[in-house]
C-alpha cells in the first residue's frame, strides 16, 4: 500500500524524496507528506491529495536539509485529512516517523501513553507508534551491546507492536541517522555514493543507485550517509546481501503514452517474449523452468495442485486450473488467498501449492503461503519482482520477467501469468501422457502469442469507438465459458477498477439461472464467442439476451460467423490454440475498459480507493 521514501546524504533531501514519492504514488494517493531535518529541528509539510499538492505546500517551508522522510498514503486508520497524513511527529517533538501497515493493538498503546502525558493530533495508529518510540527513547540508557540508543528504543517499541509495519524514523538528537524496520510490509535499502536511501519499492530509488538490500521481516536497519547495519528484533546481527537492480528508471517512465496503463497494454507483446525467453526445451517439445527446485519425479508424485492468489492473479490461476486439468489431467483447486488462511481446508497428502502475485508482497497471498508451509507443504511462487518477500520465502518458483508494472490495474503482468500458466500446463502434460508431436504443436502455439497479441492490439481504434458509445452505461455483464470464464471475471474487474461502472462476470450458460433478470436496453453484455465446440451454445445465450433487448458486444475469433444482427458490436481477434486464447481474448477487454474510463474522465492510473500492492489485511 503506502509509499515510503527516506534519504540521508550529501544532496538536499526534499527534491529526491518528492521524486521518489511521485514514482510510488500508485501505492497510495489519499495524502502525502515530507519531514526534513534542518537547523536542529524537523520541518514538516503534508497535504491531502496527490504529491503535486504536497509540492506546493512544501515550497512554502523552504526545505533545505540533507536528511528526510516522505510518505504517500492509502488510508487505513483515520480519514483522509492533513492531520492523518504522514509523517507524524511525537508530541514531545523528538521522533518523526512514516509507516506502512496496521498496528492492531494501537488502542492499548494509546491508553498507556495518555497516562504518560503524550498527546495526539490524529486518528492514526502510526502516531501511537511514533509516541511509543519517543517514550522509550526518553527513558533508554545508552545500550551496552554496541547499538545506538535510537535503535534500541525502536527495538523495544516493536517488541510491543502487534500487526504489520514498514517504518522509517528520525530522532531529533541523532542527526544524519535513519532507522527502518519491517514486518509484513516491504522495505528496500538503496546504497549510493555518499548517500543511503530506503523505500517501499525499488522504483523510488533506482534513479540514485542500483545497489539494494531487501530487508526481511523482523529486521531493523540503521543508516547513515556512508554506512549501514542490520540487526534483528532479538538483537542478533545480520550479514546483508547486496543485490543489483537489473532494470533502469526508463523502464518505469510513461514515455509518449497518456497513461501507464495504456503503455503497459501495448508493451504486452514484448513482455510475453521476455516471459518465455529461454524457457523451451532444445527439442521444442516442452517448457523448462530454472528455479522450481523440485524434480520431475517429485512432480509426477503430485496428485493435486492448490493455487492461491488475490484479484487479477486469482483469475490467472483459474485459467491455469483449466489448462492443467485439460492437458495434464491433474486435479487443481483455486482459492482466494485471503480465505485459505482462515478456512480449515482439507488437503491431500501429495498436494503441491502455487501462489501467484505480481508484486510478491501481497499480504493475503504471503499469509496463505506461510500457512501452507506451516502445514508441511512445498510452495512454489509465480511473481514478477526479484527479491520480493514471496520470492524469498517460497521453496522455488517462476519469475515473470516483464519489468515494472506501474498501472494499478494489471495488464502485462496478467497476460504473462496466463502465459506462464499455459507453459506450466505443457510442462506437466509432457511428464504425463502428452505426445512429442502434441508438445511441439503446443510450443509453437505459445511462441505465436506475442504476434497474436500485436494483431489484437490493431483493433484499438475500433474498440475506442465502441467505448465511446457505451461509456455512459451504469452496469455491464461479461460472459464466457471454459477458460474464458475467468477472462470474463477479469474484464468485469478491470471495468470496475478504473471506470467505476458496476460490472459482473459469469459463465455464459449461467445467465438463465438468475442474472438474466438484470438485462435491459441500458445493460450491455460482453460475450466471448470463439469458434470452438461450444460456439453454438454461447450463441444461444446471446439470443436469450437479444430477445430481452440487451445490447451485445461480441468478442469472436476471425473464423466465427455470428447470425446477422445478433451482436450490436463485434470485435474480432485472431484464431489461435486454446492455450493462447485467454491471453489474446484479454486484450479487447483491457482496451475497452481503458477507453471507457478515459471517456468518463477517470484517473486511469490512480483509481479511487485502490493501491497497486495490497500489503495490509
Amino acid at each position: 500500500m503506502c509509499g515510503i521514501v527516506g534519504y540521508v546524504g550529501k544532496q538536499k533531501a526534499a527534491p529526491l524524496i518528492m521524486e521518489g514519492l511521485k514514482r510510488l504514488e500508485y501505492r497510495g494517493y489519499d495524502s502525502a507528506g515530507v519531514a526534513v531535518f534542518q537547523d536542529g529541528r524537523f520541518e514538516l509539510a503534508k497535504k491531502i491529495g496527490r504529491v503535486a499538492n504536497l509540492e506546493i505546500e512544501a515550497a512554502r517551508h523552504k526545505l533545505t536539509g540533507h536528511q528526510g522522510i516522505g510518505h504517500t498514503r492509502w488510508a487505513t486508520h483515520g480519514g483522509v485529512t492533513d492531520a492523518n497524513a504522514h509523517p507524524h511527529i511525537s508530541s514531545d517533538g523528538t521522533i518523526a516517523l512514516i509507516h506502512n501497515g496496521v498496528i492492531e493493538n494501537y488502542a492499548q498503546m494509546k491508553k498507556f501513553l495518555l497516562t504518560k502525558g503524550f498527546t495526539f493530533k490524529s486518528e492514526t495508529d502510526t502516531e501511537v507508534l511514533c509516541n511509543l518510540i519517543a517514550y522509550h527513547y526518553a527513558k533508554e540508557p545508552k545500550p551496552t551491546n554496541g547499538d545506538s540508543r535510537f535503535v534500541e528504543s525502536v527495538r523495544k517499541t516493536l517488541g510491543h507492536a502487534e500487526g504489520t509495519y514498514g517504518i522509517v524514523i528520525m530522532a531529533l538528537d541523532a542527526p544524519g541517522e535513519l532507522v527502518t524496520a519491517r514486518k509484513g510490509s516491504p522495505l528496500i535499502l538503496g546504497l549510493g555514493d555518499g548517500e543511503s536511501l530506503v523505500a517501499s519499492d525499488v522504483s523510488a530509488i533506482v534513479s540514485r543507485t542500483q545497489n539494494v538490500v531487501y530487508l526481511k521481516d523482523g529486521e531493523i536497519a540503521h543508516l547513515t550517509a556512508n554506512n549501514f547495519s542490520i540487526t534483528t528484533l532479538s538483537s542478533g546481527t545480520v550479514e546483508p546481501v547486496i543485490d543489483k537492480v537489473t532494470w533502469s528508471i526508463e523502464d518505469a517512465e510513461m514515455g509518449a503514452h497518456a497513461h501507464f496503463m495504456e503503455k503497459e497494454i501495448f508493451e504486452q507483446p514484448t513482455a510475453l517474449e521476455n516471459a518465455m525467453r529461454g524457457r523451451f526445451s532444445e527439442d521444442g517439445s516442452t517448457a523448462k523452468f530454472g528455479g522450481l527446485n523440485i524434480t520431475a519425479g517429485e512432480f509426477r508424485g503430485v496428485d493435486r495442485f492448490m493455487f492461491c492468489a488475490c484479484g487479477t492473479a486469482l483469475h490467472a490461476c483459474m485459467v491455469t486450473e483449466h489448462l492443467i486439468e485439460r492437458f495434464a489431467r491433474i486435479p487443481v483447486e483455486c482459492d482466494y488467498a485471503s480465505e485459505f488462511r482462515y478456512r480449515n481446508t482439507p488437503l491431500f497428502r501429495n498436494s503441491l501449492f502455487f501462489v501467484m502475485s505480481q508484486s510478491g508482497e501481497t499480504i493475503d497471498t504471503l499469509a496463505a503461503m506461510r500457512e501452507a508451509k506451516r502445514k508441511g507443504y512445498k510452495v512454489l511462487a509465480i511473481n514478477n519482482v526479484v527479491g520480493s518477500t514471496i520470492a524469498r520465502e517460497a521453496d522455488g518458483g517462476i519469475y515473470q520477467h516483464v519489468g515494472p508494472e506501474v498501472g494499478v490495474a494489471s495488464t502485462k503482468a496478467f497476460t504473462s501469468q496466463l502465459l506462464i500458466g499455459a507453459m506450466l500446463a505443457l510442462y506437466l502434460a509432457r511428464m504425463r501422457d502428452m505426445s512429442f508431436s502434441d508438445g511441439t504443436q503446443f510450443v509453437e502455439a505459445l511462441k505465436q502469442a506475442p504476434n497474436l497479441v500485436r494483431k489484437a492490439l490493431e483493433q484499438a481504434p475500433h474498440i475506442k469507438a465502441i467505448a465511446k458509445r457505451y461509456a455512459k452505461s451504469q452496469d455491464m455483464l461479461f460472459l464466457g465459458r471454459l477458460s474464458l470464464f475467468p477472462i470474463a471475471l477479469e474484464g468485469a474487474l478491470k471495468l470496475k477498477e478504473i471506470s467505476y461502472i458496476h460490472a459482473e462476470g459469469y459463465p455464459a450458460a449461467e445467465m438463465k439461472h438468475g442474472p438474466i433478470a438484470l438485462i435491459s436496453p441500458e445493460c450491455p453484455s460482453v460475450f466471448f464467442a470463439p469458434n470452438n465446440e461450444i460456439f453454438n451454445k454461447v450463441v444461444s445465450s446471446m439470443q436469450e439476451i437479444k430477445a430481452r433487448k440487451g445490447p451485445i458486444i461480441a468478442i469472436v475469433t476471425e473464423d466465427a460467423e455470428l447470425p446477422d444482427g445478433l451482436a450490436d458490436e463485434v470485435i474480432r481477434i485472431p484464431q489461435c490454440h486454446e492455450a493462447v486464447l485467454p491471453i489474446v481474448a484479454s486484450i479487447p477487454v483491457q482496451l475497452l475498459s481503458y477507453y471507457i474510463a478515459v471517456e468518463r474522465g477517470c484517473d486511469v492510473d490512480k483509481p479511487r480507493n485502490l493501491a497497486k500492492s495490497v500489503t495490509v489485511e
